[in-house]
């Protein structure tokens, strides 16, 4: 593919690139889908961690009231919020380092270097929100194919093979990072939970 080729795929579209739009437009178009998606993972995460206040709440009272199972029940639940919290904050965080990614892609070489692992951390968000926000979830989904059609698209007009090993390292770095920072996050953003303990059948007759 020659230099002007490439000039034009990048700037004007089409070309060998099935008559697509400008690939600077569509990355474009994909930062912003992933902005919308890391937004609305805010604003999820924001209400859930309100219900993590709320059960947080419920459970020092009732260890106040000497409610051990009350008070148990409300940290068991508190600890599933978490666990779905500390998935989102993750996923949020791996967004934010896919759009920087993307941010950096200047010329048409770089397409496949940077799009390749920002096309598998997004797959494997698409995954891990399925159960919990399904419809970031299936956006995920559509945007993945996207970036893996780019990628395809460009390795074919270039001659630039798709290197998986590589690009799977790096999406495994870019959510190893996530993980770490979301549970530093979580650890200063919400309290530890008591510790209950649900008194045995024994224990309870020998007070009474």
């Amino acid at each position: 593919m020659s230099t002007r080729d490439l000039f034009k795929a990048w700037e004007k579209g089409g070309g060998l690139l099935k008559k697509q739009p400008p690939l600077k437009e569509r990355i474009g178009k994909t930062i912003y889908r992933l902005k919308i998606q890391k937004d609305k993972l805010e604003m999820a995460t924001m209400r859930m961690q309100k219900q993590d206040r709320s059960l947080f709440e419920k459970c020092v009272e009732a260890q106040l009231a000497k409610d051990p199972i009350r008070a148990a029940m409300y940290a068991n639940e508190c600890a599933e919020i978490r666990k779905m919290l500390n998935i989102m904050l993750r996923a949020q965080l791996a967004i934010e380092q896919a759009i920087l990614r993307l941010e950096t892609v200047q010329e048409f070489g770089d397409v496949v270097a940077v799009m390749a692992p920002v096309a598998s951390v997004v797959n494997v968000l698409k995954t891990q929100l399925s159960g919990i926000i399904p419809e970031v979830s299936y956006e995920l989904g559509a945007i993945g194919e996207e970036l893996n059609g780019i990628v395809t698209e460009v390795g074919e007009a270039t001659g630039r093979s798709w290197e998986i090993e590589a690009a799977s390292e790096e999406a495994r770095q870019i959510l190893e990072k996530a993980s770490f920072v979301a549970e530093q996050k979580m650890k200063e953003a919400l309290p530890e939970i008591p510790s209950t303990e649900i008194p045995s059948k024994e224990s309870t007759n020998r007070k009474m």
